[in-house]
């Protein structure tokens, strides 16, 4: 497996070994030993998630202001451009976004710290995507920050007007969100 830095440091792309050949291929798509070693990080993943989307689908931005969620995010079906946004005030990074297309093709994955709010962009239809969280989920402490708020400026990689959930639409701007401190 390689770890692939990005803009903010605690965010990661892990990019795993795959042994292909005309029968298929193979990949270890976890190791705990091997996380551990290769990212610094170590985490307790207590929770899997499975979550299937048409092309358009936008959810997010998501996060736990209590019990906060680290995420190991990958696609097993289609596409998603995969987003990180850094909602720790004190951080020198705070209000900054990390972007990555994540797919089946690809089989690259988006750690995701405790402390970001987290969303993805479905680019083709019938993606299923499935992330490891280091805590529960826990409603009465999630909240959203808005997909389109100006202050974080993220640039989606569409001009349509995504398919969003109730709660989605209803996000705070970076300006009146809850953030960790």
């Amino acid at each position: 497996m390689q770890v692939i830095q990005t803009a903010i440091p605690e965010v990661l792309i892990l990019e795993p070994k795959v042994f292909g050949d005309d029968r298929g291929f193979f990949f270890e798509s976890f190791n705990q030993q091997t996380f551990e070693n290769l990212t610094g990080v170590t985490a307790n993943f207590v929770q899997d998630n499975h979550s299937k989307s048409a092309v358009n689908v936008l959810r997010g931005l998501h996060y736990q202001i209590q019990q906060p969620q680290g995420k190991l995010v990958r696609v097993v079906t289609g596409e998603v451009f995969d987003v990180a946004v850094d909602l720790r005030r004190k951080s020198s990074t705070f209000g900054q976004w990390i972007g990555v297309v994540l797919s089946a093709d690809n089989k690259r994955q988006l750690w995701v710290p405790p402390g970001f709010a987290h969303g993805f962009l479905v680019l083709k239809d019938g993606t299923e995507l499935l992330y490891k969280t280091t805590d529960y989920y826990a409603p009465q402490h999630e909240r959203c920050v808005r997909w389109d708020d100006p202050a974080i400026g993220i640039e989606w990689p569409s001009t349509l007007q995504p398919l969003l959930s109730a709660k989605d639409k209803v996000g705070l701007d970076l300006a009146s969100a809850e953030v960790f401190e």
